[in-house]
């Protein structure tokens, strides 16, 4: 079957939410292909995982003085600071079929596309299990996972830029603790293409988009008009809303 490819765009949290969750009804209704896509998020945006509490990981304040959104994602995992200039982000809706039962594997598998990306930029990653991939030892790439009614939804994100103080800044890390220390403990921990490959974003993008389609049959793509009706009712009526954001799942 072939795959369907969304190359990079920009959208804000709440739509790029919506959409994975949109996507996923179509798949699993026939009426899409298996998609990858890859996105960026603007605003900038905090989301949370499925199991989190909002005030407890997010600084709202900071949050609303900065002008960064804040969303629940579908899946688990940490709070995540997604920055516009930072990242790429990208998913995988497919049927749970193609990937090995084993969550690991699976993570494994998928994350592979993502080591094969950076190869071609020349860069030499590896995966760590559950769900990172790693450059030197260095957190290049973070990774979460759902499974429901017979679709698999695994997103991520590549980092291309960091900036521990503004991540920092949103996330609930008291002030008096953003030191220079532990700027620099995140900076031992996690690594960014700009610095290390001199790449730009673009070609960051064509990388991945080599490393995710190596071997299939694929075509670029785009969202179908009830996709895009979808998603812009999820967004509304769930990922925009205090009981979705706010409610201990």
């Amino acid at each position: 079957m072939e795959w369907r490819v969304i190359r990079l765009e920009v959208r804000d949290a709440f739509t790029n939410m919506a959409l994975d969750e949109a996507a996923s009804e179509a798949v699993r209704a026939g009426e899409s292909p298996p998609t990858i896509r890859f996105y960026r998020w603007s605003p900038s945006a905090v989301s949370i995982g499925f199991f989190q509490e909002l005030e407890k990981e997010v600084s709202l304040g900071k949050c609303r003085e900065l002008g960064v959104d804040w969303v629940r994602r579908r899946t688990g995992g940490g709070a995540v600071y997604h920055d516009y200039n930072g990242e790429i982000t990208y998913s995988v809706i497919a049927p749970e079929r193609f990937f090995p039962k084993d969550v690991i594997k699976s993570y494994e598998e998928v994350c592979g596309w993502i080591i094969s990306g950076l190869s071609s930029l020349g860069v030499s990653a590896e995966f760590s299990p559950i769900n990172d991939v790693l450059v030197n030892g260095k957190k290049v790439s973070g990774n979460a996972q759902t499974r429901r009614q017979g679709i698999l939804l695994q997103h991520g994100t590549v980092l291309y830029d960091v900036d521990p103080r503004r991540m920092f800044a949103v996330l609930n890390v008291p002030e008096e603790k953003i030191s220079d220390k532990l700027v620099s403990s995140v900076e031992d921990r996690v690594t960014c293409l700009k610095k290390s490959t001199g790449a730009s974003m673009k070609e960051v993008e064509d990388a991945l988009l080599k490393g995710f389609t190596s071997g299939k049959e694929w075509g670029e793509g785009a969202w179908s008009k009830q996709e895009l009706e979808r998603a812009e009712e999820l967004a509304e009526s769930k990922y925009k809303t205090r009981e979705w954001n706010k409610g201990r799942l």
